[in-house]
């Protein structure tokens, strides 16, 4: 078949329908193969080594000997002071008998840390500057160190700093105030921060567009949508307002209408974005696709990105991998990925870890396997996530000896197993029916200290229901409310389709609390079995370990930017 080239300036998922047929590799696309009634990707060169990724080591240029011996000797220390955990005790070994420490070392290693966002740190070498004579503590390093502890949500320290600078005569600073309202709100403290706010806005020192963006940012994180919607539209609409919104602001507006669900008005704010000529960046279309949930609006928002001359980045891959792989479409989510290294952007664990997920969840297990070493080999080393979702391939493809011994390489390659991975095997073992080392399988998580949770209950008990009798799972109903785990309406409905006689139905009802009226006319519910997602899917599924959300991940790239206006 001949080959479709496409134009390095022209995106591959502009051919869309040649995606749906065919798998990338390199510049051009193989087609599929038909086996047995379903279409299987090719693997021939999948996920090549790109030249970019190759590890190279850098020429390093210095000025003279003496400043390469600076910079090794800071090299050094940054990296002890990252083994120690402290770095106080590693900066007094720098002072020689007659002589402080150079004033270069110590402002360099305080950027440094600033710039990593170790505030801790940060607050810990300036503390310990307060009580040097040979350092001049003066009002910027004030200024640092109650930022710093504003970041570190420490009010009662942040609080003393701020009136300590008073006593010393300095000026009220908005950069101070700001930092001492974000420490009430890191802290959960949301109503004094609010109280600081208010009182910045009435006797000085006048808000900045930095103390407006961690407001938001505070309320949203509060879940106090309706304050950060009206701080937001005062900004927005009232002529008297000194600025209106900036990108950060309509940002922080497009996911709290996304963590409260409300889509329409995320894009409704996306839209004001475009008729006030607010710029946009590759985070304001990360934050649209991280709520899509079709696949084809995730590609479309993906395409309009490009049109504006907005570079994706990993996370824009990452969504529309993610997409991809949550449709079953494999071939497509493989495709971006293939694309994403063409572009000469580095994938991250995670973006691994979701094209993992992508084959894991139809049972690929080859597929998955490629994209489990080609981590290993461009040094993105494998994390319990990547284990985990890595195994469920397995599971899913009901190879229990490929399953079992994958568990045990997990756990010589130094991995404990936790309840997502018991959970996966214990799913595996009720997929091809055997009992026996599901239970073994729970035993050896007791003994390991694992308790179980709702998902793994409600596993037992639908294999011992299908296995056994209704009355097994009855059983292991009463037992998960037992633990402390209230049924939730999944294991309701895995009791009642475990019901096959009116009397079953009856006493099914009864313990999910349905009306007596209701228990009379209730029918068996119709299941599939093959349905992972609606019956047994394990709690958050185990691309879910890692935590955290992808646009939450973009957003942290930008923020904490405000803190250098403290220095």
């Amino acid at each position: 078949m001949e080959a479709v080239h496409v134009h390095q300036t022209q995106s591959l998922l502009s051919f869309s329908s040649n995606i749906c047929k065919s798998k990338l590799i390199g510049q051009q696309y193989v087609p599929r193969i038909k086996v047995s009634g379903r279409m299987e990707v090719v693997c021939l060169s999948m996920l090549a080594p790109r030249k970019f990724m190759q590890k190279r080591r850098k020429a390093e240029v210095f000025k003279d000997t003496a400043d390469e011996a600076d910079q090794r000797n800071w090299r050094r220390l940054m990296k002890e002071i990252d083994e120690a955990g402290s770095a106080v005790s590693v900066l007094r070994t720098q002072r020689s008998r007659d002589k402080p420490i150079p004033r270069d070392l110590v402002l360099g290693t305080l950027m440094r840390f600033k710039q990593m966002r170790k505030w801790n740190l940060v607050s810990e070498i300036l503390e310990w500057l307060r009580s040097q004579h040979w350092w001049s503590f003066n009002e910027m390093d004030y200024l640092l160190l109650i930022t710093a502890y504003g970041k570190l949500g420490d009010f009662n320290r942040a609080e003393r700093v701020l009136k300590y600078m008073n006593n010393k005569g300095y000026a009220p600073s908005v950069i101070s105030h700001t930092a001492v309202m974000e420490a009430y709100g890191r802290a959960g403290q949301y109503n004094k921060a609010e109280a600081i706010f208010r009182r910045m806005q009435s006797s000085g020192p006048e808000p900045s567009p930095l103390t407006y963006q961690i407001l938001l940012k505070t309320f949203v994180q509060g879940d106090k949508f309706e304050e950060a919607e009206a701080i937001f539209q005062s900004l927005l609409n009232d002529a008297r307002s000194p600025f209106k919104p900036d990108q950060r602001m309509f940002h922080m507006m497009i996911y709290m209408h996304k963590k409260a669900g409300n889509y329409d008005q995320a894009r409704r704010i996306f839209a004001q974005m475009a008729d006030r000529g607010i710029p946009m960046s590759t985070v304001t279309f990360n934050s649209l696709m991280s709520f899509e949930t079709n696949y084809k609006e995730v590609s479309n928002i993906y395409d309009q990105m490009q049109r504006a001359g907005i570079q994706p980045d990993v996370v824009s891959y990452a969504l529309l991998i993610s997409a991809y792989g949550k449709a079953r479409r494999e071939d497509e989510a493989l495709a971006v990925f293939e694309e994403m290294l063409d572009a000469g952007v580095r994938p991250t664990r995670k973006a691994y870890n979701i094209l993992l997920d992508a084959f894991a969840i139809s049972g690929m297990v080859d597929e998955a396997r490629t994209v489990f070493r080609s981590m290993r080999r461009d040094r993105c080393m494998p994390d319990l996530c990547s284990y985990a979702t890595m195994l469920s391939a397995y599971v899913n493809a009901s190879d229990m000896d490929g399953a079992e011994k994958f568990f045990q390489r997990l756990k010589l390659d130094g991995f404990q197993p936790n309840v997502v991975i018991y959970g996966t095997m214990m799913k595996g073992y009720a997929k091809v029916n055997n009992l026996e080392k599901l239970m073994e399988t729970y035993e050896a998580m007791r003994m390991g200290g694992i308790e179980g949770n709702q998902t793994i209950f409600t596993t037992i008990m639908d294999a011992h229901g299908k296995s056994s009798d209704f009355g097994s799972g009855v059983v292991w109903f009463k037992e998960m409310a037992a633990r402390g785990f209230p049924p939730d309406q999944k294991a309701k409905n895995i009791l009642l389709s475990l019901a096959q006689t009116p009397e079953e139905r009856r006493e099914a009802g009864e313990l999910a609390g349905f009306p007596v009226d209701d228990i009379a006319a209730m029918e068996t519910p119709d299941f599939d079995d093959g349905d992972d997602d609606t019956r047994r899917q394990l709690a958050g599924g185990a691309a879910a370990a890692s935590g955290g959300s992808l646009f939450e991940e973009a957003d942290s790239e930008e923020e904490d930017d405000e803190e250098s206006a403290g220095s």
